[in-house]
């Protein structure tokens, strides 16, 4: 599934997908990861950190705006690059700007506030890069796609967060920002090379009137989804399947703080992370072919499920650095397997005529959970400790795969 056969290797698409992804990755952990680095150095109370999970609500509420990306042209005059590279061309330059507003910021309400809109333009791309892929390649190369789409993707996130972290310890936090904004900067050329995809069929219009338009860019794919059979059971496992991993991440940074590790040990982690989860996409995409879509969904998620267990053993082991990286690079190869089978999964549910609308629909609803009650997880870490609040979110994480047992077995021929 990872490697292109022999025909992409010569085919520029392919290196534009993987320029691409690298583009759509890099701001995402800035947001997270990195931001809740720097916030835990500063001595913000980690109540306020735990609310920096509702800055991915722009994730989540993507799909409200994806609409606009299929039916407005881009501003700024950048229309005449087309619909998909012109609207990439509009956030981008925006999306370096926050960066560098985050680096240059003095507190960490400004911080916040950066961080803020680097989600709100990194979202943007996304609908845009998504739909790019959708609409460049064909059905039957969508995986592979996808695949060098996910490779990109994770070399940026882990120069946005490994990397920014080595990098603070030699030349400051601001400088290391705007080294990542300049690379934001550079990924502005893979648009300006890449090819605009030609227009898919449009769904048809019911009239002229921007009521009836809003209907058929906004409701129409919504409606069509949750009238197929089992569909409100499908949307409710989207909501949920990452909800206890998500939780658990919100409050990894810090836990390891509070387990004594130093920035340079969490900086090391990253490669044992980019290596798992690489690991675990490629292993995903065989367990997919192998056993079947749902089958590899259920075993992979509960995989999935059962690796947040070290997160409880990791918390009552204060300063052991080999159970640290031993659980990093676990989780980050079980989360890899799941999520190329979730991926795939989402791809498989999304309509012909509603593709790039569905799409963002989806992987919104996918982050709604986590990002909403995601952001009292540091309250609840107060409340109840660290060990207390890991076992509450792998208990968190079941409800979603009881969920899929239940489609599975009520719907198994829908996918």
């Amino acid at each position: 599934m990872l490697k292109p056969p022999p025909s992409l290797w010569h085919d520029r698409r392919a290196y534009i997908m993987a320029a691409l992804g690298f583009a759509s990755g890099l701001p995402l952990l800035l947001t997270i990861t990195t931001l809740r680095q720097w916030l835990v150095e500063q001595g913000t109370p980690v109540a306020v950190i735990g609310l920096t999970a509702n800055i991915g609500l722009a994730y989540t509420f993507k799909f409200l705006w994806s609409p606009m990306l299929d039916h407005v042209p881009a501003p700024f005059g950048l229309a005449r690059f087309g619909r998909r590279r012109g609207w990439m061309l509009a956030a981008q330059p925006l999306l370096v700007l926050a960066i560098i507003a985050m680096a240059l910021s003095q507190s960490p309400t400004q911080a916040i506030t950066a961080a803020a809109f680097i989600a709100i333009f990194s979202a943007t791309q996304d609908i845009a890069i998504d739909a790019w892929r959708i609409e460049t390649f064909s059905r039957d190369q969508q995986g592979i796609a996808t695949a060098i789409y996910v490779w990109g993707y994770r070399m940026a996130m882990l120069a946005a967060s490994g990397g920014v972290l080595w990098m603070a310890g030699l030349i400051g936090w601001r400088a290391a920002l705007l080294t990542i904004a300049a690379l934001a900067a550079l990924c502005i050329a893979a648009t300006l090379i890449a090819a605009e995809p030609e227009l898919p069929e449009q769904p048809p219009r019911r009239d002229g009137t921007l009521l009836a338009r809003a209907r058929a860019a906004i409701l129409d794919p919504l409606l069509e989804f949750t009238s197929r059979p089992g569909g409100i059971l499908i949307l409710s496992f989207v909501v949920l399947f990452n909800l206890g991993e998500s939780m658990a991440g919100v409050m990894l940074t810090p836990l390891y703080r509070f387990l004594g590790f130093s920035r340079d040990i969490v900086a090391g982690g990253s490669l044992f992370s980019l290596v798992g989860t690489l690991s675990g996409i490629a292993a995903g995409g065989w367990v997919v072919r192998q056993i079947g879509l749902n089958r590899a969904l259920i075993a992979t998620g509960f995989a999935q499920t059962a690796a947040m267990a070290m997160y409880v053993w990791l918390a009552g082991q204060p300063g052991n650095t080999t159970l640290l990286y031993a659980t990093i690079s676990l989780e980050a190869f079980v989360q890899g397997l799941a999520t190329a089978s979730f991926l795939a999964y989402l791809s498989s549910l999304c309509a012909a005529q509603f593709t790039a609308t569905q799409y963002a629909l989806l992987t919104s609803l996918a982050v709604v959970a986590s990002h909403v009650i995601g952001g009292f997880s540091g309250y609840l870490v107060d409340a109840v400790g660290f060990q207390n609040f890991y076992t509450l979110a792998l208990l968190c994480a079941l409800p979603a795969m009881s969920l899929m047992l239940l489609i599975v077995k009520r719907f198994p021929g829908e996918r």
